[in-house]
């Protein structure tokens, strides 16, 4: 009787296979053009569709895509290319690849499982760099194409519109002088120039510039930037208030009460810059862990945090008046040690890739917004956010009731909230797949990529002081890798 179960599951697979129609898959990424976006992961998005030409809403079954990669290295010998599948369970997935080495005639294959006709085809003379070699494209506006860039970021042109001319000669003191607070503010200045990068730090605590030189190290690997000088807030709050001097400051994170140039956060930065390399969770990894369906995950509120605000301890409270709509825990106890036993015991982590075992997600503040929420969208649930006056560069594309459902800032309707999306499930679901869908569209390692390029890029044009290297920067150099850049156009020029 088991063997015919099996057998009957199999045939039942092999007809689910044969419903899907491969010349009608939906196919995007800047995987596609591999010799024109660099990228330590590149990635290619497959919709797989059924023959009334509907996109499938489910996964077809394990092991229906096969990816083939080859090339080779300059001596001519075969290009080392790390391949990853991820079926995001929704009908669509996604490929990975990583270069260890500059390649060649680079030929992609994509097949499904019982088709003789590739998905996808593609041919590359190269060469195709990997994320290490320095060889910048001279053109920012036409690498900013090549990506296929936005044409209008809001937050930038937001943040940017009070900065219409900028003299560093006149204004640079005044922020060394009102910001360097080393008990409590941690400050990079940058300068870029000649595409080579320069800071100097201010602060007690300044690791953190780790991330930012990261980014741009990584950037300038891949364009030319034009000089620019910039101030980098390296905390997570937001330095520069509304009442007092507006000064260029740039920060991971915004507010309601401060006039700071928001950038993406070192998190989802990072995570961007190391897929497929030592860091795990990235929007895209996410995407393609999430295997529990919709209607088999259980019908509560996840969520896990340190007790970095008050409210986060009055969700404690909330849940245990409604153990049947809550699992919510405290991970560590910091800010209130000394409440630990009214609000612990601290629990264990969990995988995030767990968390969506259940339906409803919270976004709830920490010291300011909570930067997994990015990752929270990209997932598939329901996110449930709360009202705050943080934000990222991103909040302000986001629409609430579509993208996710807002919850008031001291948590008093997130009950009924919940209510809500038990009683009207099929909408919740909804929100669930246009929050994905909006991470698909905006939060991918190549947009913050682009945000960068075009916040840099904008700034550059508001800068009337020459841009110079002051004698007490140091350089932040680049890795040492021994990478040909085959770009013989590229010729920049030390005007230091």
């Amino acid at each position: 009787m088991i063997f015919i179960s099996i057998l009957l599951l199999l045939f039942c697979q092999e007809i689910k296979n044969l419903e899907i129609d491969p010349s009608k898959t939906i196919i995007w990424g800047p995987g596609l053009k591999p010799d024109k976006a660099t990228m330590r992961a590149r990635y290619i998005f497959l919709q797989l569709t059924d023959l009334q030409g509907k996109n499938l809403t489910e996964s077809p079954g394990k092991d229906i895509i096969n990816v083939s990669i080859q090339g080779q290295t300059s001596m001519g010998n075969a290009c080392h290319v790390w391949t990853q599948i991820l079926d995001c369970k929704d009908g669509s997935f996604i490929v990975r690849y990583k270069l260890h080495n500059t390649c060649f005639n680079i030929k992609l294959k994509i097949k499904m499982k019982h088709h003789n006709l590739p998905i996808l085809s593609i041919e590359s003379k190269g060469p195709v760099y990997e994320e290490e070699c320095y060889c910048p494209n001279p053109s920012i506006n036409k690498w900013l194409e090549d990506l296929e860039c936005s044409k209008n970021y809001i937050q930038i042109h937001k943040d940017l519109a009070i900065f219409a001319s900028v003299d560093f000669n006149k204004i640079r003191q005044s922020i060394i002088k009102a910001y360097d607070r080393p008990g409590s503010v941690s400050l990079c200045h940058y300068v870029v120039k000649s595409n080579k990068i320069f800071r100097k730090c201010y602060g007690r605590h300044v690791g953190f510039k780790i991330f930012m030189d990261s980014i741009l190290l990584s950037i300038t690997r891949k364009v030319v930037l034009p000089d620019i000088e910039f101030f980098v807030n390296l905390g997570d709050w937001p330095l520069v208030p509304k009442g007092g001097k507006i000064y260029p400051i740039f920060s991971w994170c915004g507010s309601y009460d401060t006039k700071d140039i928001v950038m993406p956060t070192y998190d989802i930065t990072v995570s961007s810059l190391e897929a497929m390399g030592r860091v795990m969770l990235d929007i895209l990894s996410v995407q393609g862990n999430t295997d529990t369906l919709w209607e088999e995950k259980i019908e509560k509120v996840f969520w896990r945090g340190r007790d970095s605000c008050r409210e986060r301890l009055d969700l404690i409270d909330i849940s245990r008046k409604y153990p049947d709509l809550f699992n919510v825990s405290i991970t560590n106890f910091f800010f209130f040690e000394n409440e630990t036993d009214k609000y612990g015991p601290g629990q264990s982590h969990i995988s995030f890739f767990n968390f969506f075992k259940y339906k409803y997600q919270l976004n709830i503040d920490g010291s300011v917004a909570a930067y997994r929420f990015p990752y929270l969208l990209a997932g598939d649930a329901m996110v449930l956010k709360q009202e705050s006056k943080y934000y990222e560069f991103f909040y302000n594309d986001l629409v609430p009731g579509k993208h996710y459902v807002p919850v008031k800032n001291d948590l008093s309707d997130l009950v009924e909230k919940i209510i809500w999306a038990k009683e009207n499930d099929k909408e919740a679901l909804q929100i669930a797949k246009s929050a994905r869908q909006f991470a698909r569209d905006n939060l991918l390692p190549h947009d913050v990529l682009c945000y960068h390029v075009a916040l840099f890029h904008e700034w550059s044009k508001r800068l009337k002081s020459k841009v110079k290297v002051l004698d007490n920067m140091e350089e932040v150099l680049q890795p040492k890798h021994s990478c040909k850049c085959y770009n013989d156009d590229v010729k920049l020029k030390e005007e230091l």
